[in-house]
């Protein structure tokens, strides 16, 4: 089988030769700092080459348009010292980011304030029609995708998301104030960045095969999702049914969600609207997927293996995988971590799960 037909059989369902074996996720930087006082040699330039030593199937990979703010926005550094460095990003979200310690970023100040704001926002940085958001490369990437059997995808993080982008321009606490007190904003930046996402997107696939289209969204935390099920039905449900048209039009047979923590409240509309594809997962926030499988037996999921058993060493790992096995073998499943691996996993670990998750779906 080529990697696209083995990927897309995995995720839906139909018969495979072996399970999908991708090694998603890399590290923190702190982490690979520790690898590299560990003694990590010269010959691993960066973490790709460290995965690719397992010889990973590849992952889906992205044709390059620039859906998010174009022309694109330099990042820009407003103040440094020995602790900590205040900039602002290729959105002009201004943060603050500790450098001794890998953490998410202190936000400190988001570009929309008001509907005004979100008005020379949109006009200025947001148009969907500029020539310029697709590479002159992009149809020789095709191409070559196409050639080597490696599943294209369409939308990335950051600057593909529904509820991820009003997140992005208003800030997490604004955007879900903004649900109860301008909701016309709210649906409005959905809608526009639904029409820049659609726009973008038929110029290339009305020439081009494509497998897969991602939408990052990060709408999840410990104790489940950051708006209501029936709010991300009246929000988030008509656009996401907009792109389920689009890929039905185009034959693209996968709609996939990154959201972090725990989703299962907002699968049910999710998969109404279209997404047969979810990760990653997380364990640390209750997700099972033995259990999600059972529930949602339809779902294509990935992901879902505690990344905080790598640090405990080959007995912990192993129970870990055998413990996602039942999943494995019941379909619709891609055995991966649940996040990037953090700073108290050794490189002799990480190694360690790299070979065993190899073995356990029979790419080695």
């Amino acid at each position: 089988m080529t990697h696209r037909e083995r990927f897309l059989g995995c995720l839906l369902g139909e018969p495979v030769d072996r399970p999908y074996c991708m090694l998603t996720w890399g590290v923190w930087e702190a982490t690979w700092r520790r690898w590299r006082q560990d003694g990590l040699g010269e010959e691993f330039p960066d973490f790709e080459a460290v995965r690719a030593q397992f010889d990973p199937d590849p992952r889906p990979i992205r044709l390059g348009a620039n859906c998010g703010p174009c022309p694109k926005r330099a990042q820009q550094v407003l103040h440094e010292d020995d602790d900590y460095v205040t900039w602002v990003d290729g959105w002009g979200i201004q943060r603050r980011n500790p450098k001794a310690n890998e953490s998410m970023s202190q936000f400190i100040e988001f570009p929309v304030k008001s509907r005004r704001d979100w008005e020379e926002y949109r006009d200025r940085w947001l148009d969907p029609d500029r020539p310029d958001r697709l590479p002159d490369t992009w149809r020789a990437r095709a191409a070559e995708l196409t050639a080597k059997g490696i599943p294209i995808q369409i939308g990335y993080y950051p600057d593909v998301g529904i509820f991820g982008t009003v997140r992005w321009l208003l800030g997490d606490e604004e955007c879900l104030i903004a649900f109860y007190t301008d909701p016309a904003l709210v649906r409005e930046i959905m809608e526009h960045m639904t029409d820049l996402y659609l726009t973008v997107w038929s110029k290339m696939a009305g020439e081009v095969r494509v497998d897969l289209i991602h939408i990052w969204e990060d709408m999840c935390g410990r104790q489940g999702p950051l708006i209501s099920p029936a709010h991300w039905e009246e929000f988030m449900g008509p656009c996401y049914r907009r792109i389920k048209a689009f890929a039905a039009e185009h034959d693209i047979p996968i709609i996939s969600v990154d959201t972090d923590g725990k989703p299962d409240l907002i699968i049910p509309p999710m998969m109404a609207a279209g997404v047969n594809y979810l990760f990653p997962m997380e364990v640390a926030a209750g997700c099972d997927v033995n259990e999600l499988i059972r529930r949602f037996p339809t779902l294509g999921m990935s992901g879902g293996i505690d990344k905080r058993a790598l640090a405990r060493g080959p007995a912990a790992i192993d129970a870990e995988l055998e413990r996602i096995r039942p999943a494995m073998e019941t379909g619709r499943y891609i055995p991966d971590l649940d996040h990037l691996v953090p700073s108290d996993v050794t490189y002799e670990n990480y190694c360690y799960y790299a070979r065993q998750l190899t073995r356990l779906t029979g790419k080695d």
